[in-house]
């Protein structure tokens, strides 16, 4: 049986995350603002989660239909068959989301979603789901536009990007399917040499050595569809044995990372070893200006503090010039790319973009700067307006 489904990513990432999901056998993917609707049998969500590096969510479409007020809504809810899904032990949470919606309140509608699910599991048991906002077994999703809404159960239960893997983070860290969407966007493959100057926690380091490794990045964790009445889990099982077989046993693979603060080292270095990935990565401290150059060519990758770890902006300021004089000088053959919310990087690192990439970290907008590095002409003479 065909069913529908949609994955939400971070803004940006839509197009790569439906190659991604089309490479997993997926049918009917068709990128959207915000991720991308997919269709297939029920159990290609097991191998969605448990392989998809860039999506957020695999959120499984159980309903929908038009409304004009919060009581059509509620019928359209109260008429589905939940004790199919999941029975009144669960514990549940209702998220909306809207766009265009006339309705005066999502708190409301919210509700009434949450009012429909329990009064239908009351009058068939005498019993009703638990409401736990904080780690709920099932998550319901409502999407409204301006006449219709989807609903959907959200396959995942945690949020992707959390892969069970990093224990300790600094302010501020890279969503990891963003790391990897961006590894995506830049075009790097495992064996190609891969350097992250300001590494941080080592986001960009993990994701280059679990592609370069083949590690399934949900092999670490749980997921909500085991929760659900349909779970098959010889199925699951056969999926996670093929996964853990092709796994390549961990070796170094010219994935470097380097940090001019110790204490940022030292927090890439735990999550690198509790990963299991510490001998695939070959950490340094340095400044980014010092930054040995590891091969004739290669991928450099890194989202540059901007104003939060390195200080006062001035000293930001000052940087971004020799950040690019250093690219110029030393790193003829690399392209790189650079994450930044701060947009005075295009203007001040004085070299010409070959692509800009609006992308957001959470509900940061960033823009991803690549550079190709060719000896001469990358000097910009002129300023043009950064958009």
């Amino acid at each position: 049986m065909t069913e529908r489904f949609f994955a939400p990513c971070s803004r940006g990432l839509e197009a790569v995350l439906a190659t991604e999901l089309e490479g997993m056998g997926a049918q009917a993917v068709q990128a959207t603002d915000g991720g991308a609707g997919f269709t297939g049998p029920f159990e290609l969500c097991y191998r969605a989660n448990l392989e998809s590096r860039l999506a957020s969510r695999i959120l499984w479409r159980i309903g929908g239909g038009t409304y004009r007020r919060e009581d059509d809504i509620y019928k359209a809810v109260y008429a589905l068959p939940w004790l199919e899904w999941f029975d009144a032990s669960k514990t549940i949470m209702v998220k909306v989301s809207a766009k265009r919606c006339p309705l005066q309140s999502l708190d409301f509608i919210t509700l009434r979603i949450k009012d429909a699910v329990c009064d239908k599991f009351r009058k068939l048991t005498d019993e009703r789901p638990s409401i736990d906002t904080h780690l709920p077994d099932i998550r319901i999703h409502a999407f409204l536009e301006q006449d219709r809404f989807d609903l959907y159960l959200d396959t995942s239960g945690e949020a992707l990007f959390k892969r069970g893997l990093r224990r300790v983070s600094v302010e501020a860290p890279l969503r990891e399917n963003l790391a990897a969407g961006i590894l995506h966007l830049a075009g790097w493959k495992p064996g190609e040499t891969l350097l992250d100057p300001m590494c941080g926690s080592g986001t960009f380091l993990m994701e280059a050595a679990q592609m370069a490794l083949d590690i399934a990045p949900g092999l670490g964790r749980e997921f909500a569809f085991a929760k659900l009445n349909n779970f098959q889990p010889e199925v699951w099982k056969a999926l996670k044995s093929a996964a853990e077989s092709r796994r390549k046993p961990v070796q170094f693979c010219h994935i470097y990372g380097s940090d001019k603060f110790g204490d940022a080292l030292k927090i890439a270095r735990e999550n690198l070893e509790i990963a299991g990935l510490l001998a695939a990565v070959e950490l340094k401290q340095c400044s980014v200006l010092e930054v040995p150059v590891p091969a004739p060519e290669g991928v450099l990758v890194t989202n540059p503090p901007y104003g939060v770890r390195i200080g006062e902006l001035e000293e930001l300021a000052a940087l971004y010039p020799e950040l690019g004089h250093t690219l110029k000088q030393r790193f003829t053959g690399w392209r790189a790319y650079f994450l930044t919310g701060d947009f005075r990087l295009a203007k001040l690192i004085r070299l010409s973009a070959s692509r800009r990439i609006p992308l957001f970290n959470g509900s940061l907008e960033c823009r991803l700067f690549e550079y190709k590095m060719v000896a001469g002409g990358m000097r910009r003479e002129k300023v043009v307006g950064e958009g």
